[in-house]
């Protein structure tokens, strides 16, 4: 009895502790993971929002310098 004792204080304890230990900090790592791939996926979108904006806004551009040009032109 007491070798099973001893077995489960400095054997089985420690081991299940060092388990627990594993499984919080890889669910912990799990939610930060998720919420950084959300972070990502906000910032792509924007960054692809106004990437268009930039476009259409040069697109204007040079259709107003088309504009000038062709007065000047005339």
């Amino acid at each position: 009895m007491e070798t099973l004792d001893l077995f489960l204080k400095y054997i089985v304890l420690p081991v299940g502790a060092f388990v627990w230990m594993i499984y919080t900090k890889t669910n912990s790592h799990h939610t930060e993971i998720e919420v950084l791939k959300t972070q990502v996926e906000a910032t792509r979108i924007a960054h692809d929002r106004e990437f268009k904006e930039v476009r259409s806004n040069f697109a204007r551009v040079f259709e107003k310098l088309d504009g000038i040009e062709e007065a000047l032109r005339k």
